[in-house]
């Protein structure tokens, strides 16, 4: 047989996928590895090749350069073509999804997507919702109509200057002065 007549071997190992082959390798770690071919792809130039561990555990798949190879035995043929029968023991079952887990994670990006959006108060200026930003990230607030509510307890009305802070009855009078200075520093 000449040059011509040879078959690569990229192509002999796309036309053994599922089969049982030894293969022998310049691998240092893996001189030699025995199992079921699992797949090989000639874009990437690399096969995949199921390596049983035990009789009751799922094989090892190792995935490695085809120009590794320095060549392999078939020791089993795949299955026949237009067989739908898996190479034994190749596909790992599935697990279940923790779907309490994924459902708990959604909710709470859905509550700090519903938080960040009441924070916003498209009814101001954006001096008022950079004012109402700066304050929140170090007291708890909120907006009620164009007013900020600042620890429950303490209203500042537009047009929010240290003067326009007023507090209810029976709020101390350092939580008004620590939201005026607040609002009194703030960038404007």
């Amino acid at each position: 047989m000449g040059p011509s007549n040879m078959l690569s071997l990229e192509n002999a190992l796309l036309g053994v996928i599922g089969a049982r082959i030894r293969l022998q390798t310049v691998l240092a770690s893996h001189p030699t590895m025995e199992g079921t071919l699992f797949t090989a792809c000639p874009l990437t130039n690399l096969v995949a090749i199921a390596v049983p561990t035990s009789p009751t555990n799922p094989p090892t798949h190792h995935i490695l350069p085809i120009s590794s190879i320095q060549n392999f035995t078939l020791i089993s043929a795949p299955p026949a073509p237009g067989s739908f029968a898996s190479p034994p023991n190749t596909t790992p079952p599935l697990s279940s999804l923790p779907t309490a887990a994924l459902r708990a994670r959604a909710d709470a990006a859905v509550a700090r997507l519903k938080e960040a959006a009441s924070r916003k108060n498209k009814a101001v200026g954006k001096e008022a919702q950079d004012l109402f930003d700066s304050i929140c990230r170090t007291l708890p607030t909120r907006w009620d109509g164009n007013n900020i509510v600042v620890n429950e307890t303490v209203i500042v009305s537009p047009p929010y200057r240290g003067e326009d802070c007023r507090a209810g009855n029976g709020v101390p009078a350092q939580s008004l002065n620590r939201v005026r200075k607040v609002v009194s520093h703030a960038p404007e």
